[in-house]
C-alpha cells in the first residue's frame, strides 16, 4: 500500500489559489496571484519544502499545476539553484488527472481518465511508498471528499486575502486531525503537518 499526503500553501484565511504567479489562476477573476512570494524564504525553502518533496514514490498532479510544472522544471539545468528538486521532480513517475489532456510530454507521466477516485485508489493499492500531491487544488478536494488523503502538510502565510478558492472551504467532509509537526520560519509562516484521524470527536464545557 501506498500513502498520499498534500502539500498545500495557504494563506490565514485558508486561501490556496495562484500561490506562486499573478497569472496563475484567475478564476473568478482572482486578482491576489502571487501572494506566497514575498514571504517564501531560503529556510523554507531547505528546511521544510524541500524536505516535505525528497521522496516521492509518484507525483500525482492536476492540469493547471501539471502545466505549469512541466512549463518549468523540465528546463532547469544543473547550474541552477532549483536543481535538486528539478531532479527530484523531473525522476519521478507523475500522474496528472485531467479529462482534456491525451497526452503528455514530460518525462515519466501517466494521463489519468475521467474516474480519478478509481485511479487514485488502484495507485494507492500499489507499492510505490508516497504520492505526493503538490498544489492541484481542485484535484486535492476531490480527494479529500473520497477519503483518500493520509497527510495534510499545510505551509500558513500571514496574508489574508478574503476572496479565493479555499483548500477546505463549504461543504469540506468533517474530520479530526492529528498535528505530527509544527514549526514557524523566518518570514512568518507556519508549517505543519497532520494526519486525519477519522470523525470529529464533539464535547461540551456546559455545566
Amino acid at each position: 500500500m501506498s500513502t498520499l499526503a498534500i502539500n498545500m500553501f495557504l494563506t490565514l484565511d485558508g486561501v490556496a489559489q495562484a500561490p506562486g504567479a499573478p497569472d496563475e489562476d484567475r478564476d473568478a477573476g482572482f486578482e491576489h496571484g502571487g501572494w506566497q512570494v514575498p514571504h517564501f524564504t531560503e529556510q523554507l525553502g531547505d528546511e521544510i519544502v524541500g524536505p516535505w518533496h525528497a521522496n516521492p514514490g509518484a507525483l500525482l498532479l492536476g492540469r493547471r499545476t501539471y502545466e505549469i510544472f512541466a512549463g518549468y522544471w523540465p528546463h532547469i539545468g544543473p547550474d541552477h539553484r532549483d536543481y535538486p528538486m528539478a531532479k527530484i521532480l523531473n525522476e519521478a513517475p507523475k500522474y496528472v488527472a485531467s479529462r482534456t489532456l491525451t497526452s503528455a510530454d514530460w518525462t515519466n507521466t501517466t494521463v489519468i481518465g475521467d474516474d480519478v477516485v478509481a485511479a487514485v485508489t488502484e495507485l494507492k493499492a500499489k507499492d510505490l511508498g508516497e504520492i505526493q500531491v503538490i498544489g492541484s487544488l481542485d484535484l486535492a478536494q476531490t480527494l479529500i471528499r473520497h477519503g483518500l488523503v493520509d497527510e495534510y502538510r499545510l505551509t500558513v502565510f500571514p496574508v489574508v486575502l478574503g476572496t479565493g478558492k479555499r483548500l477546505f472551504g463549504d461543504g469540506a467532509v468533517p474530520s479530526g486531525l492529528k498535528l505530527v509537526s509544527a514549526r514557524t520560519t523566518d518570514g512568518g509562516v507556519v508549517a505543519a503537518v497532520y494526519q486525519p484521524t477519522g470523525k470529529p470527536e464533539y464535547g461540551s464545557f456546559s455545566l
